[in-house]
C-alpha cells in the first residue's frame, strides 16, 4: 500500500509513462527527415513506392499492432502504476521512463528480452543508414508509422488507467 500522496503517484505515472512517449517522439522526429526526403524530392518512382507501402503496412502491423498495442504499452502503463503505488527508491524514480521500458528493475527474462530487442534494433539502425534512397525513407517512414502507433497506445492504456482500468499484463517486476 503507497503512502503517497494521489498528485504524486499522478506524477509519478505520469513522469514514467509519457517520458516514455518523448523517447518515441524523438526518434520520430529524428526519422521523418529521411523517410520524407524522396516524397519531398519527387525522386520517388513505382519500386520506391510500393517500398513504403510494404514498409509502412509492415511496420503498423508488426511494430504498431504487435508490439506496441498488444504488449509494450500495457506493460508501460502497469509498470508506471506499480511503481507510482509501491516504494521505490529515489534512483528508480527519476530513471522511471527506463523502469517501464523494462530496462531496470525487471525480471531476470524481460531484461534479457528487452536488452536483446536494444541491440537487434541499434544493429537495424547501423544496417538501415547504409541503404541508399528511397529505399531507406521506406524503412524509415515504417517506423515513423510504428513508433507513432507506439505514442498513441501509451496515451489511450494511460487515460484508461486514469479512469480507472489498469492493464491487465504482467508488469514482469521482479519478486
Amino acid at each position: 500500500m503507497s503512502t503517497r500522496s494521489p498528485a504524486l503517484e499522478l506524477a509519478i505515472v505520469l513522469w514514467a509513462a509519457l517520458g516514455v512517449v518523448v523517447v518515441l517522439v524523438d526518434a520520430i522526429v529524428r526519422l521523418v527527415p529521411n523517410a520524407i526526403e524522396p516524397i519531398a524530392t519527387a525522386t520517388i518512382d513505382l519500386p520506391g513506392a510500393l517500398a513504403y507501402a510494404v514498409a509502412i503496412v509492415g511496420m503498423a502491423y508488426a511494430e504498431g499492432y504487435r508490439g506496441f498495442q498488444l504488449h509494450f504499452s500495457p506493460r508501460v502503463v502497469a509498470r508506471a502504476a506499480a511503481l507510482a503505488r509501491t516504494p521505490q527508491p529515489t534512483w528508480r524514480i527519476i530513471l522511471a521512463p527506463l523502469m517501464t521500458m523494462g530496462l531496470i528493475h525487471a525480471t531476470r527474462r524481460r531484461l534479457i528480452a528487452t536488452w536483446m530487442l536494444v541491440a537487434m534494433i541499434v544493429g537495424l539502425v547501423v544496417l538501415v543508414s547504409l541503404l541508399d534512397q528511397p529505399w531507406r525513407g521506406a524503412v524509415d517512414a515504417g517506423v515513423v508509422v510504428g513508433l507513432s502507433w507506439g505514442c498513441t497506445t501509451i496515451v489511450i492504456e494511460l487515460v484508461a488507467l486514469l479512469r480507472g482500468r489498469a492493464p491487465s499484463i504482467d508488469p514482469d517486476l521482479p519478486g
